[in-house]
């Protein structure tokens, strides 16, 4: 593990990395330090899906007004980079002010330097005030305006392909999607779960302020987002009835006082008065004199079921019938990207110009009907729903897949289609990346010879095995090795997803698994 403190040694670095590799994916994990087991576990999830993990230190003076905790708050630089050694980081970046910020706006006097670098003094990065006026913004302006400075100058020095942020940090979190957004920057912003102690107390750094008492009285929190959803769980969906019984709840607890609860949208932060696909519940509050934050997702909508696996799993044939013995929509993903692939055949494009597929994409639009009695799908106004089974598509189909372009427009149509639920999608990364939230995540998988020996009784049946069974296993397995190791949605088993190996399985028994999964994570009502 290396550790740099300036811009140059970092920049090096970097260049050094993607000389040797051009497509290395790297990801950021952006920290104050005093790391605990939040940021491990987005140190985790970057390490599972990059070549490189770049874990950035700095307590960034510019977001902290000047009654906070900047001076006091956490530092022990040698204690993180044990536990970022640990959990297999390779860099860290850990800058000091004034190699981040120059000597701009910084005065000497008997402060440290670190707490006399003015906002004003550096070019700005301003987010949308409805953005950083509300839930947070409220008591702590300027806030989120030093975070955009700060976040934007990090993305810029390391140009990640994922840069990984918590969910306990919500409003946080929407603004720097946003910002992402608006300024086209080529990195994928990925939320993380909030972690949580066992006592249900979303871990932040400054929880170490709290005594042992303290801490037991600030699980309020979690229990009041708890005590919201069981309402919102039995149907009443008005911001009124979840923040009364937010507010209800940590009434109860004296010692806890709070600061706000609001119910916004997740993406735009505006004020929610009816979640009508899904809600933020966020809440913060002052236990003695530290101030702390939490938030929960409400969700409207009808369950989404996510099945992964490699290639030859029977994930198919196992999705169609899942979604029919689930009463809920199979979502045919492989019929979007037919879709384009005809469209590409159709308009002249070649396939093989990835430029010219990328303009030929985002000036396109898709219309899909899931409903099985009345499937349709068109693009650009015209129905395709028989022509994309033609053989000239099916044999490009692989080839449009392959093209990242193709794929971002696809994952945003995919989450378009499943945002009221009541879906059965697969894939190879429809639970990691399509849809994360996914109540139910199935990985699908096989043995490596039992896929292959599938694969040689389908080709018997079309008069097409003129193939070894040796053959298809060294097919099979070399595929297996690009799929879970592109640049681009790679294959991988969520974390939470369950495994079912169907060597010894028939698909009856199979569809019964999955069935049953369903029953007990949802509820047979659902």
């Amino acid at each position: 593990m290396r550790l740099f403190t300036a811009i140059a040694a970092l920049r090096c670095y970097l260049n050094l990395q993607k000389s040797a590799a051009p497509d290395v994916t790297v990801g950021l994990v952006p920290t104050m330090g005093s790391l605990h087991g939040g940021h491990l576990s987005l140190i985790q999830r970057a390490r599972q899906e990059n070549a490189i993990v770049l874990v950035s230190i700095f307590v960034n003076p510019l977001q902290f007004g000047p009654t906070e905790d900047f001076q006091d708050y956490p530092r022990n630089l040698d204690r993180d980079r044990l536990l970022c050694q640990e959990a297999g980081v390779d860099v860290i970046f850990a800058p000091a002010a004034t190699e981040m910020f120059g000597n701009s706006g910084i005065t000497e006097t008997n402060k440290t330097a670190q707490t006399q670098i003015q906002l004003s003094s550096l070019t700005q990065v301003v987010p949308p005030p409805a953005m950083t006026s509300v839930l947070c913004g409220k008591s702590r302006p300027g806030h989120f305006q030093g975070v955009a400075v700060i976040v934007t100058k990090v993305l810029s020095l390391v140009q990640p392909t994922k840069a990984y942020f918590g969910q306990k940090d919500a409003q946080q979190l929407a603004i720097i999607r946003q910002l992402a957004v608006d300024f086209n920057l080529p990195v994928e912003i990925v939320a993380c779960p909030i972690a949580r102690e066992e006592s249900g107390l979303a871990m932040s750094s400054r929880n170490q302020y709290l005594t042992a008492e303290q801490k037991q009285q600030a699980c309020a929190l979690y229990r009041a987002l708890q005590q919201a959803s069981k309402t919102f769980a039995l149907g009443d969906r008005t911001a009124a009835a979840a923040l009364a019984a937010a507010r209800a709840e940590v009434a109860r607890e004296p010692a806890v006082k709070l600061e706000y609860a609001e119910l916004v949208d997740p993406d735009t932060l505006a004020p929610l008065q009816v979640v009508e696909t899904a809600g933020l519940l966020a809440v913060a509050a002052r236990v003695g004199s530290t101030r702390l934050i939490d938030n929960l997702i409400l969700r409207n909508r009808r369950p989404i079921v996510a099945i992964d696996g490699p290639a030859g799993a029977g994930k198919s044939t196992v999705t169609r019938q899942a979604a029919k013995a689930l009463s809920l929509f199979y979502l045919d993903t492989g019929a979007m990207y037919r879709a384009l692939t005809w469209l590409a055949l159709t308009t002249g494009t070649p396939i093989s110009d990835e430029c010219a597929i990328a303009e030929l994409v985002s000036g396109s639009y898709l219309e899909y009907n899931i409903d099985p009695g009345s499937l349709t799908l068109k693009i650009n106004g015209e129905d395709v729903t028989e022509a994309i089974r033609s053989l000239e598509v099916t044999s490009r189909v692989s080839e449009m897949a392959a093209i990242r372009s193709v794929r971002e427009f696809l994952v945003q149509e995919q989450r378009r289609c499943g945002k009221k639920g009541g879906i059965v999608a697969e894939g190879r990364d429809i639970g990691t990346n399509v849809f994360p939230d996914a109540e139910l995540k199935i990985f699908l998988t096989a043995s490596v010879q039992e896929r292959s020996r599938r694969r040689l009784l389908q080709l018997k049946e079309t008069d097409r095995a003129n193939i070894s069974l040796a053959e298809l296993e060294q097919d099979i397995a070399l595929r297996d090795e690009k799929d879970s190791t592109r640049e681009f949605a790679p294959l991988r088993k969520a974390a939470d997803a369950v495994e079912i190996q169907t060597d010894n399985l028939t698909v009856d028994e199979v569809i019964d698994r999955i069935v049953g999964l369903y029953k007990q994570r949802i509820g047979p009502e659902s």
